[in-house]
């Protein structure tokens, strides 16, 4: 065998982040203060210097290598300053949730450990709420202003870095050593953690900037609409440092006015949103300038054909359908048009769930977990493995989630020769109806392709007759009317006759999870409490 003389450099956040510091130190990250409010701006290079005297207050407030630093706060430079720093020092970044019921904050700050946590006092009642129940926790620094009383003691940010100077003496660091932590929404059960290693976070980042995925570089402006504490907000943040792009942070002005101020007012070349965000947009802002956009990677949940379709029509700007996980880092597919594409129909590819990304192998598995050929038709668990992919949850035996090394996603479909995933389902949520399945996913999509049709999610309910049978639960728009029989009748030849559904609800809004997904956990209980006006057809 001959070896390799090549440097056994180690892949870590410290390397990163001293990139985008010295190579980069002109970009900026710019702030979204509020409507008429000046944006706050800030070279790398001085954001660099915050950073070391961020670790310099945390190493002085006795947070050693390993310890948990939880950050409960918006998308903003503060929040950015603590994902450097808090890595780099050794330490582990935990992003909190902040959208988690008040048990569920309790438990994971507590299943982790988290001796420090940062907080933006704008929404420092939320942690106020369980700050007694946290029993790991000794210190709470707080972010501007705000009601912080219902915390107890508390240390301010900027005073504690004013104590401090530029020039910390960062650690050498294993590339395998946990550098961030977060944990799943929690729809079923407690939420579980997923530790990111700085290997991981490197090669994910390199992922990023690839042409093949998000192509960020120093020419770009990234608005970050994605929650800093939502899998490490896609990857754009610690990417985007990186390369020098500058960043734009919305902080908690996310609705369809503010955002579209924001973008309208920093003009950004590239972000990244769940559909929710962009349907928003789009019925209560169709007039806003998006020009300054070349694409809006979309993705947290299936993008309706009909959404990407809107955007270009009123915006002219692609949306881009990508997909992942929590424990994917979270990209593992991205639905771009293929060089070759014999279909002349490139929105057929761009309304696929995605194409494997270079760096992760995907296959799917039929339930007795033989893998299933890739023809587009076999309909399988998906799972994936690779460098940026979890082996494990954090303190948690959950070894029915993994497969000869492969993680097992919950998601049921298939995959074409070409690479392309398409989704039908979650597994617990396809719907099974007289031995056959039914993809809810399909149904929800060729819904919001009607125009009076706003938000539609599909849930099985129980039928004496076929075991499951759907239940469309619709939201329309604005002074929009419509009736079980017209939406029948709209699906009529879009989808197979007998998953027409004969159970309709309209609703004001469909309930959602903390990271902004139709919550069918909630529909069904809703459905099961009898809380739904349902009409049957």
């Amino acid at each position: 065998m001959i070896t390799s003389t090549m440097q056994d450099a180690p892949l870590t956040i410290t390397q990163l982040f001293r990139h985008g510091r010295t190579i980069h130190a002109e970009s900026e990250i710019i702030t979204y203060q509020g409507p008429g409010e000046p944006a706050h701006t800030a070279t790398f290079g001085e954001i660099g210097d915050r950073v070391d005297c961020l670790a310099s207050a945390l190493t002085a407030l006795g947070v050693e290598s390993g310890d948990r630093v939880g950050t409960f706060m918006w998308n903003n430079q503060r929040h950015m300053e603590a994902y450097l720093a808090i890595p780099c020092m050794g330490a582990v970044l935990h992003t909190l949730n902040i959208r988690l019921f008040p048990d569920q904050l309790a438990f994971v700050v507590n299943h982790a450990a988290d001796r420090v946590i940062i907080v933006d006092a704008s929404i420092a009642p939320l942690l106020a709420r369980v700050r007694d129940q946290l029993t790991t926790v000794e210190h709470i620094i707080t972010c501007g202003e705000g009601d912080t009383s219902g915390l107890g003691d508390t240390i301010d940010y900027e005073e504690l870095l004013a104590a401090e100077s530029p020039g910390f003496d960062y650690p050498d660091l294993d590339e395998r050593a946990a550098a961030a932590m977060c944990y799943t929404s929690g729809t079923t059960g407690n939420p579980k953690g997923v530790s990111y290693s700085h290997r991981s976070t490197y090669l994910h980042s390199l992922a990023v900037t690839s042409a093949q995925t998000l192509a960020l570089s120093e020419s770009e402006r990234v608005l970050i609409i994605v929650p800093q504490f939502h899998a490490n907000a896609w990857g754009m943040a610690y990417a985007g440092w990186w390369v020098g792009a500058d960043l734009v942070m919305p902080q908690q002005y996310l609705q369809a006015g503010p955002i579209t101020d924001v973008i309208e007012s920093t003009r950004p070349t590239i972000s990244g949103a769940v559909p929710t965000v962009l349907s928003d947009i789009l019925h209560n802002r169709p007039d806003a300038d998006l020009s300054s956009l070349k694409y809006i990677v979309c993705g947290g949940s299936a993008v309706p054909r009909s959404l990407m379709e809107a955007y270009d029509e009123t915006f002219g700007v692609e949306v881009i359908q990508a997909w992942g996980m929590t424990e994917t880092s979270p990209l593992g597919a991205i639905a771009r048009v293929p060089k070759r594409d014999s279909s002349n129909d490139p929105m057929s590819w761009r309304s696929r769930t995605g194409r494997i990304l270079p760096g992760v192998e995907v296959r799917i598995c039929d339930d007795d977990g033989a893998p299933l050929p890739w023809d587009d038709e076999a309909q399988g668990e998906i799972e994936i493995r690779g460098p940026w992919i979890t082996g494990a949850y954090y303190l948690e035996p959950t070894e029915e989630k993994f497969h000869d090394g492969w993680l097992r996603t919950g998601d049921v479909g298939s995959i074409n020769s070409k690479g392309y995933i398409q989704i039908s389902d979650r597994a617990k949520d396809v719907i099974k109806s007289g031995g056959e399945w039914i993809s809810s996913v399909d149904l929800e999509n060729t819904l919001m392709g009607h125009p009076a049709v706003r938000e539609a999610a599909v849930v099985g309910v129980p039928d004496d007759r076929w075991d499951e049978r759907p239940l469309a639960c619709v939201v329309l728009g604005e002074d929009a009317t419509a009736t079980p029989a017209e939406l029948t009748e709209y699906l009529t030849g879009k989808v197979a006759k007998w998953w027409l559904p004969e159970r309709w609800a309209f609703v004001d809004e469909i309930p959602k999870t903390s990271v902004g997904k139709f919550s069918k956990k909630d529909l069904r209980a809703l459905y099961s409490n009898g809380e739904l006006a349902v009409e049957n057809v």
